[in-house]
């Protein structure tokens, strides 16, 4: 009878997942390659191709979408086996920036799930500046934000947010009007980006719509109320960009920080695989 390498089948599932065999060598902590030879391994061992590879992405076959479910199974009843002597469940308490995380929540929190299911998972979401206060008060422990100043400079950074001017394809903006802008409540570090760059170029501008986080102003985008500065990887579908079209100022990229205080294994791989989650929600705009 066949037997399954369970570190490699936990390999296949975060590439499947993460659609990159980097994003899954960055969750296990381990290199590229390593994760490469440990699938291919897997399907010489199984006989079938699970992963098709190209140049931009991994996405599964026929046979990966058949062997997913219960390779997910599998990992799932190994975890909770070493975890059957525990002494209760591990809870990690985590805050993210609104402009951090938008609509692909649900997504990354499923991807936490599968990758440590016998973790109690508790996420705060709101500014970077709220959040990183709280870890600061020691509430959290971990926070993950746009860095918008040099307060702390300690942070892990997980990757760097670009932002842009983003609208519907037919937003249209009458000559001579002031920009629409839809902006979060004050103080959002965003916000002042945005209308700080607005300002130097000397564009007029006028808040029509204040949201509390991404889904709200990205809300707001889509029923062509108004632009909105938000991040690119986090910008609802079928927003683009139209900074250039309407001649507006280019917007800064901002780093995206980990701060953890956290020390067990446990803990460390939860947020490897939460930051790897978020590395790989990118491109799509």
């Amino acid at each position: 009878m066949k037997s399954l390498d369970i570190e490699a089948v936990q390999a296949f599932v975060l590439a499947a997942d993460l659609k990159s065999f980097t994003r899954a060598a960055e969750a296990l902590d381990t290199g590229q390659s390593a994760v490469s030879l440990k699938i291919q391994r897997l399907e010489a061992g199984l006989g079938r191709r699970l992963l098709e590879r190209t140049p931009r992405q991994v996405r599964l076959s026929s046979d990966g979408a058949a062997f997913l479910g219960p390779a997910r199974a599998l990992v799932a009843a190994h975890q909770g086996a070493l975890g059957a002597f525990g002494t209760g469940q591990r809870r990690l308490v985590a805050g993210i920036s609104h402009h951090v995380v938008g609509a692909e929540l649900p997504l990354l929190l499923r991807r936490m799930h599968d990758a440590e299911p016998g973790l109690v998972l508790e996420v705060r979401v709101a500014s970077s500046r709220e959040i990183l206060d709280a870890f600061d008060q020691g509430t959290l422990d971990a926070a993950i934000v746009l860095q918008h100043d040099s307060r702390r400079l300690d942070g892990e950074v997980i990757l760097a947010e670009s932002f842009g001017w983003m609208a519907t394809a037919d937003f249209e903006h009458a000559p001579g009007q002031p920009l629409r802008l839809a902006t979060q409540a004050q103080p959002c570090g965003v916000r002042s980006m945005a209308v700080g760059a607005l300002d130097d170029a000397g564009i007029a501008w006028r808040e029509v719509f204040v949201g509390g986080g991404v889904t709200t102003i990205g809300a707001a985008v889509c029923a062509g109320l108004a632009v909105a500065a938000l991040g690119q990887r986090v910008a609802p579908a079928g927003t683009v960009d139209v900074g250039a079209r309407l001649g507006l100022p280019p917007l800064p990229a901002r780093d995206v920080l980990l701060y953890s205080n956290q020390t067990d294994a446990q803990a460390r791989r939860a947020l490897r695989t939460l930051g790897a989650a978020i590395r790989s929600t990118g491109g799509s705009h």
